[in-house]
């Protein structure tokens, strides 16, 4: 089987959460011979690619630009995406500016083509990265136009504000590229608006809608929302990604993996492996441990789980259609799935928050997603439970506590009044 010069990543939107076995070999080397954590970046690039599902014009472009960089990170530099730095990035612009004649094609070919002999879709050996002009059928030099290479950068900063979000690294290196190059002045708000839209946490108000809704689902249909009820409770108590509570390759929560520890009692969510690379052990609430007794008592298992459990987390309401679970109904949910039930109970509840009279508030929470609930239960311990930072710094696999820090919200009136006694002597007086 002949392959491309490049190997492309992502497959169009409809295949890609599906995964390639063949990018999937050419993955698993990088990750053995050069790129430890390449294996870990592809998931969240997927995840990343997914949510432009709506845009057929955005994915295509975030795609190969995304394609470009990670085989530049990959097959040239032999670095993770989370060590590059500015001068990286300068280094890669450069490359982008002047690639190898050899990567350079000359006409649009789609990046994956279904192979009839196969029975499967494999990487069109005709795909190259960069795409060249021909003038009268002759080859002209190649060429990245400002707008291009402003587009190139501006996309990766977008994905680097995701990996922010996602806690998988704390810089962005093509944002600050930006912010010392010629473009500076037109892409620092975005960025700014990337960021945020990454950190978002629901607020008070509309956390409650969010309970309040899936509670009222759960009740009126357990069979369909009992799930829902435990499932978010748990993303939400616990800091948790959707990767670690869906089934993916070479994962799949099981009920084990709450554990109790014998001497002391205590109960924790162990995760053996999240997107941010470590694994930890989670301290849950007791409102989330009666939480979990009242959903495992409706799968009809006993109360507390075993440490080896291997009962699946989140059952499948109907068998899986394909896939290595194909026909079983007792297995895990996949990161779409958990994805589009959460995002459906958000929509729900947006639509009560607006039918109460709270237009702004429902117009806010459909901006959000499932990835927001995770920042809404680090945002809310911080600054409404008050546990300490260092605590939640354990618990959300921070490994710097700046990281957490940055959740710490004040308003102006609240730094007002905490500054409105500030003494300047505090020993004025003692003595009279």
């Amino acid at each position: 089987m002949q392959y491309p010069v490049v190997i492309p990543f992502f497959d169009s939107v409809e295949f890609i959460q599906e995964g390639n076995c063949i990018v999937n070999q050419y993955i698993t080397q990088i990750s053995l011979s050069r790129v430890v954590d390449a294996g870990l970046v592809m998931e969240h690039a997927t995840d990343w690619l997914f949510e432009q599902k709506h845009s057929e014009n955005n994915y295509k472009a975030y795609r190969s630009e995304l394609t470009t960089f990670l085989h530049w990170c990959f097959d040239v530099v032999s670095m993770s995406p989370t060590e590059v730095m500015r001068k990286d990035m300068s280094r890669y612009v450069d490359y982008c500016l002047n690639p190898p004649v050899e990567f350079i094609g000359y006409f649009n070919v789609p990046q994956f083509k279904f192979d009839q002999q196969h029975g499967e879709r494999i990487p069109n050996p005709l795909w190259k990265p960069f795409v060249g002009k021909k003038s009268l059928g002759k080859i002209q030099p190649y060429r990245l136009s400002e707008n291009a290479l402003k587009a190139k950068i501006a996309i990766l900063s977008s994905f680097y504000s995701y990996l922010m979000g996602e806690e998988y690294c704390e810089r962005n290196p093509a944002q600050i590229w930006l912010n010392h190059s010629r473009f500076a002045s037109t892409q620092r708000y975005q960025s700014r608006i990337d960021e945020e839209e990454n950190s978002l946490a629901f607020t008070e108000l509309q956390w409650s809608y969010i309970m309040t809704t899936t509670a009222t689902l759960a009740d009126e249909s357990p069979e369909l929302h009992q799930r829902s009820l435990f499932l978010i409770s748990l993303i939400y108590s616990c800091y948790l990604r959707i990767s670690d509570v869906s089934a993916r390759a070479g994962y799949s929560p099981v009920m084990g993996q709450f554990r109790q520890n014998h001497q002391t009692g205590i109960w924790s969510f162990h995760i053996p492996l999240s997107k941010g690379g470590k694994k930890r052990s989670v301290a849950i609430s007791k409102t989330l441990l009666d939480a979990l007794v009242t959903y495992r008592q409706y799968l009809g298992l006993t109360d507390y789980p075993s440490q080896n459990e291997r009962h699946p987390l989140f059952v499948r309401h109907r068998a899986a259609g394909r896939g290595r679970d194909v026909g079983l109904l007792n297995a895990n949910l996949g990161i779409r799935q958990v994805r589009d039930e959460i995002q459906n109970i958000i929509n729900l509840a947006a639509d009560n928050a607006q039918t109460d009279g709270f237009i702004h508030d429902a117009q806010q929470m459909r901006k959000l997603t499932a990835h927001n609930i995770r920042h809404t239960g680090i945002t809310h311990d911080i600054n409404i439970n008050r546990r300490p930072l260092s605590h939640v710094q354990a618990d959300a696999g921070h490994e710097s506590i700046d990281t957490t820090s940055q959740y710490l919200h004040t308003t102006q009136t609240e730094r007002h009044e905490s500054a409105l006694n500030k003494p300047l002597d505090h020993l004025h007086g003692i003595n009279e």
